[in-house]
């Protein structure tokens, strides 16, 4: 028979696309390992958003104001423009989360001091979330831990650098009197309630003010100082300030924590400490400005006093003249140019005191001078034209008015500037203030169980995908087929009732336990006898009539196949002689109801003959060759000689010998074997053996001079639907093949 190991078909040419069956498949035989993960997934993940400690989130809202109109034409009205100039929303975004807003509500607050009761681990925080009073500390009557609603107040609390968040234990005496126990003291030292203790030490001082305490004598509270300025990072950090829409003028500030009260204190502070430094900043601005008119009224008032003197003394040397319709005109309009001109140099003077010659502010106001200028100059050359008395009393009548109406607006300047000054009044405002939130925003609880669940689906089924690549073995035939390149001769099912005679096998009592006998109508056996019509027709054209059946691997079904096909060829009222040739765990005596001893290994040890050897008439038409005593050396037993005789002569006197072999890649006693069989079947067992394992049974045969007949695919289950296969099944191992000592 020519040989049968060549390619049954190219893998490379095999379709790249997934399964969806062969998923399928993989998910219903997994099903239990799948529903065990993702139900451990469910539980953690409901046990973490049940117990996890819940955090909350609050925010408040500002609003930058516009600037007030104003329609005055005085100085006030200028000034006041300036004061009131409107901050962007993004510059007033960067302010609200500054350093200088923080660090205000951290020091009020005093958030680089962190107190709270000494929960127990994982349970403790929910037990006391949903307590209504205070409890009894301890967990069974030890460590302090508290379990209601504990609480203490901290109010100072310094110790030295070195030692900020190291840990401080707390435990409430009663009375308002109290322990503490931490790095830097030796030995816990008393305190009372209310009132500032100073504890010194090799290292330095701590300072230590408890305002208030509600618990029970015996309740353990945790105390942690931290650096102020690491405080402040944090807090900047964890603060959100955003425009609330475009080009907006309100701005929110949220902010999230497990203790939603202190939420709802430190965001009203930050609230607080925002309109303050505006409203300072621009009191600021206003107290700088009425230094500067402070010093401009009394060089005011003697100009008016002085404009005043020139005007009588003028009237006085000359006769009272009356100005004419056009007169009056110019007068009125040099003196409004005056007075702007005069306005505007006093607005910029004032300007520079705070900004610089490039600065915006003061480039529009010196664009509007030059305007102002320019009129006041054509004003004053229509002017020169007058005759000369009116124009030194048109002159001199217009300084009277501008130096009034500069002085009369400097004072009014001076009384608003004041009360800006005192009143303290910015243009932004607090528009919501941060309530305490009732229900936390993470964990949600339901987002969490059902993330978890799909998690743990996902992960249960990375989990079989990789037992089924690391562990499980073909499931498929025709995968065997194209990853080993060996016809699949013959399928056998899965026996139910082989199983049930495989657990009967040490209380046989004299009975035969083959399959072939006990159940012939087994769909396993209905597969055999295709095997036997197909070997019938195989041996037309193999060089004799042995056929070895062997394995990869111990546990395949070898012996299961070799003694029950042998039955079905007697059955058919053949000669047959079933050999035994695994001489290190051969048990198929077991299932032919005889002993092991004196057997193929006393043979072919030449400690007896092959009549003695040979179990006749085992079934009608079958004898058989028990493996003997096992012996320590198997592998030098067979390669004495002897065994070729013996397979010579059996073939020659039955119609069929089948002899049962050790496994390939456990041990090299098969490779001896084949070379004298005609016809050699390897077993393949069920999502078991690997095709790589196949392949190099295949090869080692191979190179002992014997070519593998076809494979026997043993153990064959039903699934729903076709089967994956792939290039995970492309690899082999080696079996530990130990002698089995046991007396059967």
């Amino acid at each position: 028979m020519s040989s049968t190991h060549q390619p049954v078909n190219d893998p490379n040419n095999e379709s790249d696309t997934i399964d969806l069956t062969g998923v399928l498949d993989l998910l219903v035989e997994n099903r239990l390992l799948i529903t065990i993960v993702a139900a451990l997934f469910v539980l953690i993940g409901g046990l973490y958003a049940f117990l996890a400690t819940p955090i909350y989130e609050s925010n408040i809202v500002t609003q930058i104001e516009d600037s007030p109109d104003s329609s005055a034409k005085s100085l006030l009205g200028n000034l006041s423009s300036i004061f009131d100039v409107k901050s962007s929303a993004d510059t007033e975004t960067q302010i609200l989360g500054s350093r200088l807003v923080v660090s205000g509500a951290v020091d009020t607050l005093k958030l680089y001091i962190t107190a709270e009761p000494k929960r127990f681990p994982l349970i403790g925080g929910w037990i006391s979330r949903h307590s209504k009073s205070l409890s009894r500390p301890g967990f069974l009557g030890m460590g302090g831990y508290t379990w209601g609603r504990e609480s203490i107040d901290v109010d100072t609390f310094d110790v030295p650098s070195d030692l900020y968040e190291h840990k401080y234990t707390l435990t409430y005496l009663g009375n308002d009197e109290y322990s503490l126990a931490g790095d830097g003291l030796d030995q816990p030292v008393r305190g009372k309630v209310g009132k500032l203790e100073t504890i010194r030490f090799g290292g330095g001082a701590l300072q230590i003010n408890v305002r208030s305490i509600s618990a029970e004598s015996g309740a353990v509270f945790l105390l942690k100082r931290y650096s102020r300025q690491q405080t402040i990072d944090e807090l900047q950090k964890n603060l959100k300030v955003q425009s609330l829409g475009k080009d907006s003028d309100v701005i929110s500030a949220s902010l999230q924590s497990d203790d939603p009260e202190l939420l709802a204190k430190t965001l009203n502070e930050l609230g607080h400490q925002y309109v303050k430094q505006n409203a300072e900043r621009k009191a600021a601005q206003a107290d700088q400005s009425l230094q500067f008119l402070m010093i401009q009224e009394p060089q005011r008032r003697h100009e008016l006093d002085t404009s005043e003197e020139l005007l009588n003394d003028y009237r006085h040397k000359h006769a009272t003249l009356q100005l004419d319709a056009e007169g009056k005109i110019i007068l009125q309009q040099s003196a409004d140019a005056q007075t702007k001109l005069l306005e505007l140099r006093q607005k910029r003077q004032e300007l520079m005191t705070r900004f610089g010659d490039s600065h915006p502010a003061v480039v529009a106001i010196n664009d509007q001078i030059n305007a102002v200028q320019a009129n006041f100059d054509q004003i004053t050359d229509r002017i020169k034209s007058m005759p000369l008395e009116e124009q030194g009393q048109l002159r001199l009548e217009r300084d009277v008015r501008v130096n009034t109406d500069l002085y009369l607006a400097l004072r009014n300047n001076i009384e608003q500037l004041r009360l800006l000054k005192a009143g303290k009044i910015g243009n932004v405002r607090l528009v919501d203030t941060a309530y305490q939130p009732e229900r936390p925003v993470k964990p949600k609880k339901l987002l969490v169980v059902a993330a978890s669940g799909i998690l743990g689906l996902l992960v249960g089924i990375g989990l079989a995908a990789l037992r089924e690549t690391l562990f499980r073995g073909v499931t498929d035939p025709h995968a065997l087929e194209v990853h080993s390149g060996l016809n699949v001769i013959t399928t056998v099912p899965h026996s139910r009732a082989q199983i049930e005679l495989a657990g009967q096998l040490d209380n046989s009592a004299g009975r035969s336990l083959l399959l072939v006998n006990a159940h012939a109508d087994d769909p396993a056996i209905e597969s055999l006898r295709s095997l036997r019509t197909s070997l019938q027709f195989s041996l037309l054209d193999a060089r004799n009539n042995v056929v070895m059946v062997t394995g990869p691997a111990p546990g395949v079904g070898k012996s299961f196949v070799s003694a029950n096909l042998a039955g079905l060829f007697a059955m058919s009222d053949k000669r047959v002689l079933l050999i035994d040739g695994d001489m290190r765990r051969g048990q198929i005596n077991k299932y032919l109801a005889v002993t092991r001893e004196r057997g193929l290994a006393e043979l072919l040890g030449g400690a007896i003959d092959v009549t003695g050897a040979t179990r006749r008439e085992i079934l009608p038409n079958l004898d058989f060759i028990p493996t003997g005593t096992l012996p320590a050396n198997p592998a030098e037993l067979l390669m004495n000689g002897r065994l070729k005789d013996i397979i010579a002569a059996a073939s020659r006197q039955y119609d069929l010998v089948v002899v049962d072999a050790p496994p390939v890649l456990a041990v090299s006693d098969a490779e001896i074997i084949a070379p004298l069989a005609g016809t050699v079947y390897l077993i393949a067992m069920f999502g078991k053996t690997r095709t790589g394992e196949i392949s190099e049974s295949a090869k080692r045969l191979r190179q002992a001079g014997s070519v593998v007949t076809g494979l026997l695919f043993n153990g064959m289950k039903a699934r729903g639907g076709k089967y994956s296969y792939g290039g995970k099944y492309a690899t082999y191992r080696y079996i530990s093949y130990k002698y089995d000592t046991r007396d059967e």
